[in-house]
């Protein structure tokens, strides 16, 4: 008698069997009671779905969303989510499920890079607690103010989860250049059709607030330009879009946006750096042109009235100046710690604030300095841990500077210490790497994010071993 063998399903089978037995339950419940909230479920189960079969168009997936899906979420308090935010925490729980349920296999790229990441998001939590135990009862706060607390919390780790997924879910320098392609291939064709006349208008309503957002525009002229620079076998058609890429984001920054000084300023100091490191011969006389403009009295004055001069000064700069100084003050409650993530607001705003003359009775003091905020939040623990972070970034950056001299990955990696230093700069000047929630927030997480996704990419490119240093 011949027997029949059964073969029982793999592990693999019975998820796509599990997967299409919710969805299909989700068809069927919506068929019978149509709402919002139940098709968002079933389109977000197709997406888990096909996300589990192909996990690398997740990374795609959240920059497409970060820079062309405009949608707004509301939360019921000040908090407005969008599908960039919401992405990174579900591909992250996805890549976690896949290596624990479908692969077995836990895996997590080493890198000095993780340790002070992971201990900064950890301090913040600390401080969070410590923030409300010892909180001031004379300092009025609302029952749901926690939430906003851990929502600030969520800017921060979604930003390190971006940047974990670049550097865990990125295998080879194949999918790092379809990245960074599809990146350039998006963000640059939106950047020179904004400068089209009549176009401006209709691709706002298109597109997110990425991209009035100096992340975006350091970003985008960093990768195109250490492209242009380091990768000679660049074709050239890809050659003359990114020179059309780099002139309007260099015409948007210094003319159209000149206003906001973070992007011609984010601009300038990541093309600067481009240049410093490409051109080694230029780099004496550089210092020289400098210091002798300097000692001239000609540089300072050139730079101050370009960006507005007196009246940008009293309108924007000594105004910033008495909000740090209001920030600094209640945070000095507790400097080791802070006063917890987005706690400052509601210290700051316990007395009026005056400056030239004038009286702000009931102020919203955000102090449009991400390093004053990382203060506030974390108190000097917080903000030397992000320093630790920096650090170990740059010298990634460096090592990868030293071994690959020419090619795509040559260029991406100056691009990225060039975006880097650009991003380190900006932070000076506004909330725009750690966005603060009450500020530029969470609509602002659409560009910062991008610059967390690509340095990641140095990781990534760190441990493979598939990557020709000629190519």
């Amino acid at each position: 008698m011949t027997g029949v063998r059964l073969s029982l399903p793999n592990q693999r089978s019975l998820l796509v069997w599990g997967v299409a037995a919710v969805l299909l339950t989700l068809a069927i419940v919506l068929g019978m009671q149509p709402s919002i909230v139940w098709l968002a479920l079933l389109g977000g189960g197709l997406g888990a779905a096909a996300l589990l079969q192909r996990p690398a168009l997740g990374l795609p997936l959240l920059m497409v969303a970060a820079l062309v899906v405009p949608l707004e979420i509301g939360t019921g308090t000040q908090v407005v989510l969008n599908p960039a935010a919401l992405l990174v925490p579900a591909l992250l729980g996805l890549w976690l499920f896949r290596m624990a349920v479908v692969e077995r296999n836990i895996a997590w790229v080493p890198s000095p890079v993780n340790q002070p990441l992971l201990l900064f998001l950890v301090a913040s939590l600390v401080s969070f607690a410590v923030g409300r135990l010892t909180w001031d009862p004379f300092v009025p706060i609302s029952a749901n103010f926690w939430l906003v607390q851990m929502a600030q919390w969520s800017i921060f780790a979604f930003s390190a989860g971006a940047f974990w997924l670049t550097a865990n879910q990125v295998s080879s320098e194949a999918q790092l250049r379809q990245l960074t392609m599809l990146f350039l291939l998006v963000a640059g064709s939106i950047a020179i059709l904004r400068m089209v006349p009549g176009l401006g208008g209709p691709l706002n309503r298109v597109t997110t607030v990425a991209f009035i957002r100096a992340p975006l525009w350091v970003l985008l002229s960093a990768l195109a330009g250490g492209q242009l620079l380091f990768n000679r076998g660049l074709a050239r058609p890809w050659r003359v879009f990114l020179w059309a890429v780099t002139l309007c984001s260099v015409y948007f920054g210094f003319f159209v946006n000149r206003d906001s000084s973070s992007t011609w300023v984010g601009i300038g100091a990541a093309l600067g750096v481009l240049i410093w490191l490409r051109f080694a011969r230029l780099r004496l006389p550089i210092v020289v042109l400098a210091l002798a403009l300097l000692a001239a009295g000609v540089l300072f004055p050139a730079v101050y009235e370009f960006a507005g001069g007196d009246d940008a000064w009293r309108s924007t700069g000594g105004s910033r100046l008495a909000l740090i100084g209001r920030v600094v003050e209640v945070t000095l409650r507790n400097p080791v710690t802070g006063l917890g993530p987005a706690a400052y607001r509601p210290y700051a705003n316990m007395k009026p604030l005056p400056y030239l003359g004038a009286y702000w009775v009931a102020p919203l003091i955000n102090s449009h300095n991400n390093y004053v905020d990382l203060f506030a939040h974390g108190g000097v623990l917080g903000l030397a841990l992000f320093a630790w972070f920096a650090w170990e970034v740059y010298r990634l950056g460096l090592r990868l500077y030293r071994r690959y001299q020419e090619g795509f990955a040559a260029g991406y990696v100056n691009g990225m210490l060039a975006a880097g230093a650009g991003s380190l700069v900006i932070m000076l000047m506004a909330d725009w790497i750690l966005p603060f929630v009450y500020n530029i927030g969470f609509p602002g997480f659409q560009a910062s994010v991008l610059v967390w996704l690509f340095l990641g990419g140095l990781v990534a490119l760190e441990r493979m071993t598939d990557v020709d240093p000629k190519r």
